[in-house]
């Protein structure tokens, strides 16, 4: 009899990129059936802290710290930008020190782009705006900025806006370090041998769609909310790379010191230990 795992992820090109092999049936995962739902990663990260409904999900490192007792990260699947990341927008430029006293519409105070704003600059007036309005509020003028996570980080100069600061670029150079976005975890209660088995066929479907690029990025390109071919292609090279199939040291340093930063600057409660499953 089939077993059925409940994996969640955002409705966004370079997750569905990643799970194609397993959405489309193209790998042969015997006794798991893998059935998934597609969510906003904020939604996501509300679920996992509240319902813990889905036995994977997509989650930001920052939901990470909230939901540790119930979930281990698995050892794939992440979205890290080595030297890039979330950007804040405005219509005007301006310094990131004048940061502290802009109102910027932010796409969830869940979100990893959301931790590594505040850890950049600790105080400044927001509001939560879902990430795929974020670029129409600001162009209207009901923010000074927008905090850009997804495809908008590729396409917020055609409606004029100008880049004040890329969050990964500027964590880099503070860290010499990645800035990890996100990752997929797994419910601790299913146990170490189940968590294993679902960890091998999830990084199977990774890489097949890497050994299968083309035809897996036509399956996202449904997801890709109207984008050129070409621009989607781009945004799913920075986001499943070479770190999406297996973390490397750094990028699990850097998903520590992220979180250890967040304790340290009073922005997550407590200090969390990001432990993988093996």
């Amino acid at each position: 009899m089939a077993r059925e795992i409940k994996v969640a992820h955002s409705p966004d090109s370079d997750d569905a990129f990643m799970f194609y092999g397993l959405a489309t049936d193209k790998i042969d995962t015997g006794e798991l059936h893998f059935t998934h739902v597609l969510k906003d990663i904020q939604s996501l990260n509300q679920i996992a802290m509240t319902t813990r409904e889905y036995d994977v999900t997509a989650v930001s490192f920052h939901a990470y710290a909230y939901i540790s007792d119930n979930y281990v990260l698995l050892p794939h699947g992440a979205s890290i930008g080595d030297g890039y990341g979330p950007l804040v927008v405005a219509r005007e430029n301006f310094s990131p020190g004048d940061l502290k006293d802009k109102r910027i519409a932010v796409p969830g105070t869940l979100t990893s782009a959301f931790l590594a704003l505040k850890l950049h600059t600790d105080d400044f007036d927001y509001a939560v705006v879902p990430f795929d309005e974020i670029i129409d509020e600001v162009v209207k003028g009901n923010f000074d900025a927008g905090l850009l996570i997804h495809e908008g980080q590729l396409t917020y100069h055609e409606e004029g806006l100008k880049k004040i600061l890329d969050l990964g670029d500027w964590w880099k150079k503070e860290t010499g370090l990645p800035l990890p976005m996100g990752g997929n975890v797994i419910r601790r209660d299913l146990g170490p041998e189940l968590q294993q088995e679902v960890s091998k066929w999830l990084h199977r479907s990774i890489q097949y769609s890497m050994d299968n690029r083309e035809d897996a990025l036509a399956y996202a390109m449904q997801f890709a909310r109207d984008m050129p071919v070409e621009t989607a292609d781009k945004f799913v090279a920075m986001w499943v790379n070479k770190s999406t199939l297996g973390y490397t040291d750094r990028d699990r340093q850097a998903v520590q010191l992220m979180l250890d930063e967040g304790f340290r600057k009073g922005i997550i409660p407590r200090e969390v230990k990001v432990e993988f499953v093996d």
